[in-house]
């Protein structure tokens, strides 16, 4: 039982410097970095919309990715990956990135992690602003969130890791199997009503497949000439 008098603190209570060991991790990781940059701007953006309605409604419409103003509000393509609509939204996302982000460092390296995070976000973007009409049938709408930007560190790892175990809503598989049923879903629920960015989904994935897949064959090309030495 927690008594009033006593300082307690976020280091005592967990043991060790708490504080310290996040710095380190956030430092140390790209993507626990994102992951703090992500829950940031959705604390921020909470905030002005308890407070001040019309500054948190400016502020999502300022950084969202709107297609009618790609040529215009260029940095609209990175920044809409740090906004989010919900907690949900928010939680499910970081979640991913939390477990694979840095699986995909370790296999691949921390800038190549990086890369292909902003690179999925920003081609998901831009397949959601050209895709949306022959696919859909109509204008494409604002987005926000990074999804596509994980579905192609998602996709990557897939390529490079094909018999990584994971679970998908706690059922065991393997990730190339989680990936192929991922991009199902989105493949059968792009004419949905949901409104849930599914081009901008499967845009980030092929994205991560091909990044994935070029990184594989660069390492295989890598290794064998350190094998003839």
């Amino acid at each position: 039982m927690f008594q009033r008098n006593t300082p307690y603190q976020i280091s005592y209570i967990f043991g060790g410097n708490f504080t310290d060991k996040i710095k380190r991790s956030i430092s140390g990781s790209p993507s626990m970095a994102l992951i703090a940059i992500c829950v940031l701007s959705y604390l921020f953006e909470i905030f002005l919309f308890l407070t001040a309605p019309l500054l948190g409604n400016l502020y999502v419409q300022t950084f969202q990715f709107n297609p009618a103003y790609l040529l215009s509000r260029p940095w609209t393509s990175v920044t809409y990956i740090f906004l989010h609509n919900d907690f949900s939204h928010l939680l499910f996302n970081m979640l991913v990135l939390f477990f694979f982000g840095p699986a995909l460092e370790r296999r691949a390296g921390k800038k190549q992690m990086v890369g292909i995070f902003f690179t999925a976000g920003v081609l998901s973007a831009i397949g959601h602003a050209f895709m949306s009409i022959p696919l859909l049938g109509s204008s494409p709408l604002p987005i926000i969130g990074a999804s596509g930007a994980i579905y192609g560190v998602f996709a990557a790892l897939a390529v490079l890791e094909p018999e990584l175990r994971v679970y998908v809503y706690f059922i065991p598989m393997r990730i190339k199997h989680a990936l192929v049923l991922f991009a199902l879903v989105d493949f059968l629920m792009i004419h949905s009503t949901d409104m849930v960015a599914h081009v901008a989904h499967l845009s980030g994935l092929f994205v991560g497949l091909y990044m994935g897949y070029r990184i594989k064959k660069l390492q295989e090309k890598y290794w064998r000439s350190q094998s003839r030495w």
